[in-house]
């Protein structure tokens, strides 16, 4: 029988510009992928943050590909151990990885699909069966100064579905985002607007390119704002708080009436491109790096717990959650979802050498292990508010077809891995069902036909309209960041000084030859 559900498995860490130990992200990735799942998910998504130091970053691929393919072997030596756990029938999962080359294990069981950046924000996508895969659309845009990636958000849009699912009209369209939005406690309203900047600068296709002779050509491009909230086109009909209005006001829309008026015109072709196309479902996973406080923490500050007998247990502090109020108040992250926290805080933790002053430090000296990995020692920054920075959100159903009997986004799991030496992040994965819905049952009806909740559906009417000149500025952008990129790979790494010593040889060496003519 053809399936009637995607199993999905989406994954977010920030890296922190350092490469992972592959034998130790595998196991913890093993734990993950076992939780409360009974085999290997159809697609795996990573959404990866300072995946890699910014001259590479910013440089290209090449330098990247060492940092991506461990993340590849990780994932399949995990994989391999759990398809050897379930047909052993090994439940307590005592096989190490190493093990798993004397199994009749497929070594490979994914393949990386595609793997895309936008600086040092990236999106690797896994799957099972690649030809399962069909119509891979990219998508990218940059906080940063000029519109470059130091930080900055990464799209792929795929449909999925099985032959025999395709016969029948079932597929998913699927819509990934992965972003890295502004840090510091205080810079709240900068992550609402690069949320802002996602929803109408994240476009899957040149708006000018879709609709030929609609935008004048010889229109001049808005100036990139520095302030890092993007330039975006606010909705004309949209109602903002004062605390909005201020928010709103390093970063209005530099088009001309004009551009508005056919913006609106074309909104529906338009909004194909975004994030919010009505027949795709949408994830978006990073680190948003929303916090518990506005301000850094005074001394001697109580810090979550995770001591459950403690006044300090960590759920005490989720009614402080900078995301879920936005949230909720209608500020970011527009009519999505997230599954229930039942994890600590993800950051920031300090890495300790050994276990004395550790948070941790009777469990470090009992040996305590975690997915067969000694536990690391580490305490919370106390520079720092711990917070739940990394997160997965998801737009579920729409209303309309979940009214029809189709079945919600089933979360299976959702929780973070333990802490890694490599990074000051946890880790935090997703893993869902995802109704497999034919296209026109994803499609909202006449707006008369809608209830008020559905009406707020972000499908129906997208919270802004997208930036036509996006896509225009995103490749000027990109050209700045390899510019910036190799220069700071020139003056600031070791491989660098090679390629500058060479070339100092290879002059003096020059001149020296020719000065004997």
């Amino acid at each position: 029988m053809a399936p009637s559900a995607l199993d999905l498995f989406v994954l977010t860490f920030n890296c922190a510009k350092n490469l992972i130990n592959v034998g130790v992200f595998a196991s913890h990735l093993y734990g993950a992928l076992s939780h409360n799942a009974t085999g290997l998910p159809d697609l795996v998504v990573f959404s990866l943050q300072e995946v890699a130091p910014l001259s590479h970053a910013f440089v290209g691929s090449y330098f990247l590909n060492p940092y991506f393919s461990r993340y590849e072997e990780a994932l399949n030596l995990a994989s391999a151990r759990l398809v050897a756990t379930i047909e052993d029938g090994d439940s307590d999962g005592t096989t190490s990885v190493t093990e798993q080359a004397e199994r009749r294990v497929p070594p490979h069981p994914y393949t990386l699909v595609r793997a895309k950046n936008v600086g040092m924000t990236a999106i690797l996508l896994f799957a099972r069966d690649p030809g399962a895969l069909r119509q891979i659309e990219e998508a990218e845009c940059g906080f940063g100064a000029a519109d470059m990636g130091n930080k900055g958000a990464v799209g792929l849009r795929v449909i999925w579905s099985e032959p025999s699912a395709a016969e029948l009209g079932r597929s998913a369209e699927l819509t990934f985002v992965a972003t890295h939005l502004a840090a510091m406690e205080w810079n709240l309203k900068k992550r609402n607007a690069n949320w802002r900047t996602i929803m109408s600068g994240l476009t899957f296709a040149d708006p000018k390119a879709a609709l030929p002779g609609v935008f004048p050509a010889n229109q001049p491009r808005p100036r990139p704002s520095m302030s890092g909230a993007g330039n975006r086109i606010a909705a004309e009909s949209s109602e903002s708080s004062d605390a909005e209005a201020d928010d709103e006001s390093d970063a209005q829309p530099l088009l001309d009436e004009d551009h508005l008026r056919l913006a609106a015109q074309h909104s529906a072709t338009l909004q194909d491109m975004s994030i919010f196309k009505p027949t795709a479902h949408l994830f978006v996973a990073g680190d948003l790096n929303y916090r518990i406080s506005n301000t850094t923490p005074p001394p001697l500050s109580p810090f979550p717990s995770f001591d459950p007998t403690s006044e300090n247990y960590y759920p005490n502090f989720l009614a402080r959650d900078q995301l879920t109020q936005e949230r909720l108040a209608g500020r970011a992250f527009h009519g999505m979802t997230e599954a229930p926290i039942t994890f600590g805080p993800t950051y920031k933790f300090d890495v300790l050498s050994s276990a004395n002053g550790a948070t941790n430090e009777a469990a470090v000296r009992a040996g305590a292990t975690a997915n067969g990995i000694p536990e690391v020692p580490w305490r919370f920054a106390p520079h720092r508010w711990p917070g739940w920075c990394d997160r997965v959100l998801y737009l579920d159903l729409p209303g309309w077809a979940a009214g029809g009997g189709k079945k919600s986004i089933d979360v299976r799991a959702y929780d973070a891995m333990p802490v890694v030496r490599s990074s000051d992040h946890r880790p935090v994965f997703f893993r869902a069902s995802v109704p497999l819905v034919a296209a026109e049952d994803m499609l909202p009806p006449a707006k008369g036909a809608l209830s008020e909740a559905e009406r707020a559906d972000p499908r129906v009417e997208p919270p802004v309209l997208l930036d036509v000149h996006a896509w225009e500025r995103r490749a000027a952008a990109r050209r700045r960041e390899i510019a910036v990129g190799w220069t700071a790979l020139l003056w600031s790494t070791r491989e660098g000084a090679v390629v500058l010593a060479t070339l100092m040889v290879l002059v003096l060496s020059g001149w020296w030859f020719f000065r004997g003519y």
